[in-house]
């Protein structure tokens, strides 16, 4: 299948007074596995829709392998659709369902039959033609409207949630079909979903959205690594923030404020005034038993200042919830609430709550936002 770029450049839409996207500049490179991230109503369905020719904006340009497609019918443009619902018809056969966009095309009726087996080989459906959608299960019905997709053989595939209707194993199975099929066929993939996870685990780039403006674009490594603001923190993976003050004392950087109180960051750091700062719950380290602070009164706030390359913060378990890999702990620091996940290993038991603890988070691993 021939790879092709998709370029939205500085796409508005609305919906009578409702601004739904604002501005929006992307490119999806020739055969890229491109994500839209986001909550619901942020965005990103409308601007799938948009690129199927479903719906159309009222300013900016989309380009598909270069050519201006604001306009164009749906039928024109060489995409192929796979829906959150599937969409298949239930007196149908499956050879039927995924034949249908061949012969709506006039194609020859071999030419149908060869696309229509070809595509059912590739979803690993081979000898299911004869069957109903409601003979199906649900990872099967999916595989049925991809082949349906991918028998017209588009320039650019779309994925609206194709997911979300299966269960927990079954999607993890799916999105590895999904990668193996993109891996094969090299064809540029758009795929929305509001599932972090399955944007990160099969994804080259993703685009953040959040109410019709996109907040990053990047790896799944760089989103989780070094999100630009608090959204994208908070939204990919779970995070620590605290809103505060950077400021410089002579060789040293302090970040002061009301849930930590003053505690010492990277000497590296340049970003000086009003910040917040973000760390991982898995890079909190905990050690089960704080020693008691001969110094009251930070004993009784609840920090201690950071040494060598590392925060260090005393506190108090509140709570925690196990998650089989590992253990979710709250922890009071002050007036805030520190989240920290530790490994589990088998027969380990928890901490109660309660129970006094030293945090230390690595420099590295703290960013400001």
């Amino acid at each position: 299948m021939e790879q092709v770029k998709v370029e939205a450049r500085n796409i508005g839409l609305s919906y009578g007074t409702t601004r739904v996207l604002h501005d929006v500049s992307l490119t999806i490179e020739p055969g890229e596995f491109f994500a839209l991230l986001g909550p619901s109503g942020s965005g990103k369905s409308t601007l799938l829709r948009l690129i199927a020719g479903f719906n159309q904006h009222q300013s900016g340009q989309l380009l598909i392998g270069g050519r201006d497609v604001t306009g164009v019918p749906p039928w024109k443009r060489n995409v192929g659709m796979v829906f959150q619902n599937y969409a298949l018809w239930p007196h149908m056969t499956v050879a039927k369902n995924v034949a249908f966009g061949l012969e709506e095309r006039r194609l020859p009726r071999d030419e149908v039959k060869r696309r229509t087996e070809a595509a059912l080989e590739l979803v690993g459906l081979t000898g299911y033609g004869d069957r109903r959608p409601n003979q199906l299960s649900g990872g099967q019905q999916q595989r049925v409207a991809l082949a349906r997709t991918l028998a017209i053989e588009p320039q650019v595939l779309l994925l609206d949630e194709p997911l979300s209707n299966l269960d927990a194993r079954l999607r993890v199975q799916m999105r590895r079909e999904l990668l193996r099929l993109h891996r094969r066929l090299g064809i540029t993939t758009l795929f929305v979903t509001h599932d972090q996870e399955e944007a990160m685990t099969i994804c080259d780039r993703i685009a953040v959205l959040d109410q019709g403006v996109i907040q990053q674009i990047g790896t799944p490594v760089e989103l989780f690594d070094r999100p630009v603001n608090r959204f994208v923190a908070q939204f990919v993976g779970s995070v620590n923030l605290f809103e505060g003050v950077v400021s410089r004392e002579g060789n040293e950087v302090q970040f002061k404020s009301d849930a930590l109180g003053s505690v010492r960051l990277p000497a590296a750091i340049d970003k000086i005034g009003t910040a917040q700062i973000a760390f991982r719950p898995h890079a909190v380290h905990l050690v089960g038993s704080a020693p008691e602070d001969s110094a009251r009164g930070q004993a009784a706030s609840g920090i201690q200042a950071g040494g060598g390359d590392v925060l260090s913060l005393k506190g108090t378990i509140e709570g925690g919830e196990f998650l089989g890999e590992f253990m979710r702990y709250e922890i009071r620091v002050g007036s805030a609430l520190v989240v920290a996940d530790q490994h589990h290993a088998c027969g380990a038991g928890r901490l109660a709550n309660g129970a006094p603890v030293q945090l230390t988070v690595p420099h590295r691993e703290i960013r400001i936002i």
